[in-house]
């Protein structure tokens, strides 16, 4: 299903899931590390070295969502998660400046090289924001590195709570002064959008099946009826009637 020229759906705003979905987190926090890595593990590959630090990055969260901690920040579970993976890889003595600074490379991550153009198309007639798990000045650095031109920043550090919460979406729609069903959520990811579904927003998916490298298995295609699937996003501005 599109938005035709006259939005029928009523969809006002749009939000993306940022990390693989607009940007490539994987290669990005592998360039950070490979200096890092070669300083002090020459021998570990930075992709790999990549996967096992994201690895942490549900299960850190679950933390939070369960109650069984208060709400932080992601920059601060990312840290937290780096510093267990230099041990489960052996990696000692760095100097604290050193893990922060490659914390950082969260930061600096690059565009997919559709997602620029797609959201300018898709500014024209909707408000754009990231619904990221990535807490405030990290979106607002990665939004300034890669070049994303949010109307706002919205996301978990805004409702103090972890997608795939129910509140992290039913909150955003009620921050943005609209009904859930004229919020539309895009993702990369199924489990997303599912949340989002139950919570009465709209859903898209784009495939972004080299995400976690080229052995992926994971979220290759939709597994359901979501309102929109495309394999990009300039798709999803031209079936949204956003002009080139």
């Amino acid at each position: 299903m599109g938005i035709d020229s006259t939005n029928q759906t009523g969809i006002k705003a749009i939000v993306f899931d940022v990390f693989g979905t607009v940007v490539d987190w994987r290669s990005g926090v592998a360039r950070a590390a490979q200096p890092f890595l070669e300083r002090h593990a020459p021998d570990l590959d930075a992709s790999g070295f990549a996967d096992a630090w994201r690895r942490e990055y549900s299960p850190s969260m679950e933390e939070v969502r369960s109650g069984r901690r208060p709400y932080v920040r992601l920059d601060v579970l990312h840290r937290e998660n780096l510093v267990k993976v230099l041990t489960r890889f052996s990696i000692a003595n760095v100097p604290e400046s050193e893990i922060d600074e490659l914390n950082l490379g969260w930061h600096r991550l690059d565009p997919w090289p559709d997602a620029v153009d797609a959201l300018h198309r898709l500014k024209q007639r909707f408000i754009i924001a990231p619904l990221s798990n990535g807490n405030i000045r990290m979106m607002v650095d990665i939004a300034k590195h890669a070049g994303l031109p949010w109307d706002a920043i919205l996301g978990a550090e805004i409702v103090r709570a972890y997608k795939p919460s129910p509140q992290v979406y039913s909150e955003t729609a009620e921050i943005l002064g609209i009904a859930p069903r004229e919020l539309c959520l895009v993702a990369a990811h199924n489990n997303d959008l599912a949340a989002a579904r139950r919570v009465g927003l709209s859903t898209a998916f784009v495939a972004r099946p080299t995400e976690h490298g080229p052995q992926q298995t994971s979220d290759l295609k939709a597994d359901e009826a979501w309102d929109f699937v495309v394999d990009d996003l300039n798709e999803l501005a031209t079936q949204s009637g956003c002009a080139r």
